[in-house]
């Protein structure tokens, strides 16, 4: 077997290792519906359990929506802002939506961060994903612990979320009738599975999760 050249072996260490999240799933359903779910602050909140209040608080001349949010833990309720901006692009209709948020929270095991959605119609459905990255909050601390456990429990939640919409807008399953207890209870039930989805883009190159971020990202982001 030959070896690697060290050249080549060096080149390979050299690139750092792309940790922003991505979460891709297949949705049977037209891509308005798709795109209705989650615009609409009332509606997203339903089926991501990343969140559990969306509060617009006004709309930029550019059409970029500036919005408070709420994570209720139970015994502390984490807050942030942030900034989302829709568009559609390409001839073929895909659409984007691009995000930044941001959080004063020290309890939050996320900071500020970024990501986008992109919607691709397909011949049956549209292909939905995300990609997205953020700073770890908690300090020293959160900055180990984010790639040996936080970064995995979102992508998690992320990928449930999305498994719950799918099942929404193809099959009429409210997220009400799939959240997280329910999946414990016993017996013949629609459930939301992470495992649904793909964790990585489908043919795996050099091009990072980012990269693939739409313009739109830099206007709300300056």
């Amino acid at each position: 077997m030959a070896e690697s050249s060290p050249r080549s072996t060096r080149r390979r260490h050299d690139i750092p290792r792309d940790r922003a999240l991505y979460v891709e799933t297949r949705i049977h359903a037209p891509l308005e519906t798709v795109w209705a779910l989650t615009q609409d602050p009332a509606s997203h909140v339903r089926w991501d359990a990343r969140f559990t209040s969306i509060i617009p608080v006004q709309t930029r001349e550019d059409g970029a929506q500036e919005f408070r949010y709420e994570l209720d833990l139970g015994l502390h309720v984490i807050r942030g802002s942030g900034v989302s901006l829709g568009a559609r692009e390409g001839a073929q209709g895909e659409r984007t939506s691009a995000l930044v948020f941001d959080t004063e929270d020290r309890l939050s095991p996320l900071g500020r961060g970024r990501g986008y959605w992109r919607y691709i119609p397909t011949d049956d459905g549209v292909r939905f994903l995300t990609g997205y990255d953020y700073t770890p909050g908690w300090g020293p601390i959160g900055r180990v612990l984010d790639p040996l456990i936080t970064r995995h429990v979102v992508w998690w939640l992320t990928a449930w979320s999305f498994d719950r919409l799918r099942l929404w807008a193809e099959e009429g399953i409210v997220p009400e009738q799939t959240s997280w207890w329910r999946s414990l209870l016993p017996g013949s039930r629609p459930r939301a599975r992470a495992r649904r989805c793909l964790a990585r883009p489908p043919r795996r190159t050099q091009h990072r999760v980012m990269d693939d971020a739409p313009s739109t990202l830099a206007d709300i982001e300056s």
